[in-house]
């Protein structure tokens, strides 16, 4: 099998200049398009049609065809990840060859259609109603005639296009950008309806940093057991270099016989120790040149609360030692473990 050509016969190499006037005057234009959405859309008629989605008993699904079915699947996924309605995309050809059952009384389908017209949607409608649905439209044409989809639907919603910015008025980019704005705007009044908190929210993206900075506690992510490097403040600073080097953190945890925090020493305090104490440092012992007041931070804090912690004045630290409330060490939280983290 051959590679392609470098170039596709018939079409130019070079199609020419973006001209940065002509480029924002198409922006503007734009921005009329838009304006004149905002302008004449019927707001009592989205706050019914919104009042509909919140109110939903059952599943709501979305469908369309083309750049309108892409919208719809957009805001299906992004109703979905609120977590309070089950929400999916229904391919409409799909439907009429089994994943209409998916579908069960009570349950909403929103349909997405420039036109009102679009056969595939048409066709679904009398199915959808059979199934018990309740059907919702989104068109831009003028109800009557020639928007079908408008009649047959319990709920339609007309969003204004004054034109698309095609320069032949065909291609859906203007009436497909009023859709999702619509559609999310729609969204986002749903989760003020719901009170939707940050919490609720995270719990259905732990794998995003927005989930993981809400989900995330210290006990999550912190090195503990094994890992830990311990040492008690009689022991040799030389003696215990291997442990300080070995664990990774970067530090040593000075505890008692009962694991009660003493305090930390740092490869940073090593260094300094070298420098000011030379060959001396031989017969030191951790706890004389230890830190006896450390940062530490609770095992059921937020991860991404240690990580503020450790950026916070006088100066930046890269670990804090994890402490119950009788001040017993039950982890160690590394800045290098809430960046491998995601955080």
């Amino acid at each position: 099998m051959g590679s392609l050509p470098p170039q596709i016969l018939g079409v130019p190499g070079s199609a020419g200049k973006i001209d940065a006037g002509k480029l924002g005057h198409l922006f503007r234009a734009q921005r009329s398009n838009l304006e004149h959405f905002f302008d004449h859309l019927d707001l009592a008629r989205a706050a019914d049609f919104a009042q509909t989605l919140l109110d939903a008993p059952g599943a709501v699904f979305f469908s369309g065809v083309g750049k309108s079915g892409i919208v719809a699947h957009k805001l299906a996924q992004t109703l979905a990840s609120l977590g309070f309605a089950r929400s999916a995309f229904l391919p409409p050809v799909d439907a009429l060859h089994g994943d209409l059952g998916a579908v069960f009384p009570g349950d909403l389908l929103v349909l997405l259609s420039k036109s009102g017209a679009s056969q595939e949607l048409l066709a679904l409608v009398p199915c959808a109603r059979a199934k018990g649905a309740r059907l919702l439209s989104l068109t831009s044409a003028a109800e009557g005639a020639g928007n079908p989809l408008a009649t047959l639907c319990d709920v339609n919603v007309h969003l204004p296009l004054q034109r698309e910015l095609c320069p032949f008025g065909l291609a859906p980019v203007t009436s497909a950008a009023i859709q999702m704005m619509f559609g999310d705007t729609v969204i986002a009044a749903l989760m003020a309806a719901r009170r939707l908190t940050k919490e609720k929210y995270a719990a259905n993206h732990p794998a995003g940093k927005i989930g993981k900075s809400l989900i995330f506690k210290v006990k999550d992510v912190m090195k503990k057991k094994n890992e830990l490097p311990l040492c008690k403040e009689g022991d040799m600073i030389m003696d215990q270099l291997t442990e300080l080097t070995s664990k990774g953190c970067g530090c040593l945890l000075i505890v008692d016989e009962m694991l009660h925090l003493i305090g930390t020493f740092t490869d940073g305090d090593l260094r300094r120790t070298l420098k000011s104490s030379g060959a001396a440092i031989f017969n030191l012992t951790v706890g004389e040149m230890c830190n006896r007041n450390p940062r530490t931070i609770s095992p059921d804090a937020m991860a991404v609360e240690a990580m503020q912690k450790m950026e916070s004045p006088p100066s930046a630290v890269q670990f804090l030692p994890v402490v119950d409330y009788h001040n017993l060490v039950i982890g160690i939280i590394t800045l290098h473990g809430l960046v491998t983290a995601g955080l």
